[in-house]
């Protein structure tokens, strides 16, 4: 009966997830931000409207460094990372390291109190 109480909440929320960006970081360095649609057995994900974005290669890297080494103030490195926009992906589950829920502030407080309301009840 437990069992069925966690696959119960695991579901509701991935249903709350549903058309809410998320922001998804692969074994191979990709991060993929997109609209959450679906998610399949093997937790394969779906995101539509979905940029790619990667690490820039070590060629940028090194012309990023040099550029830094030849202003003397410069303290650190930087560069860019490349993007495309792929629109509809399938993120293998395997392959997915880590997910991150988009929330603005005022999306967050609104879930907060209906979150109260299911605890307090209607008052």
């Amino acid at each position: 009966m437990e069992d069925n109480s966690e696959k119960t909440e695991a579901e509701t929320f991935l249903k709350s997830l549903l058309n809410k960006n998320l922001r998804i970081y692969t074994t191979d360095g990709r991060l993929f931000i997109g609209t959450f649609k679906c998610v399949d057995p093997n937790s394969n994900v779906v995101l539509s409207l979905t940029y790619e974005y990667r690490q820039p290669s070590a060629q940028k890297l090194a012309a990023a460094a040099a550029s830094a080494s030849s202003d003397a103030d410069a303290d650190t490195v930087t560069a860019d990372m490349t993007s495309r926009y792929l629109g509809l992906v399938v993120v293998p589950g395997k392959h997915i390291v880590k997910m991150e829920a988009e929330e603005f502030s005022s999306q967050a407080k609104s879930r907060s109190i209906l979150e109260r309301r299911d605890i307090y009840g209607n008052r």
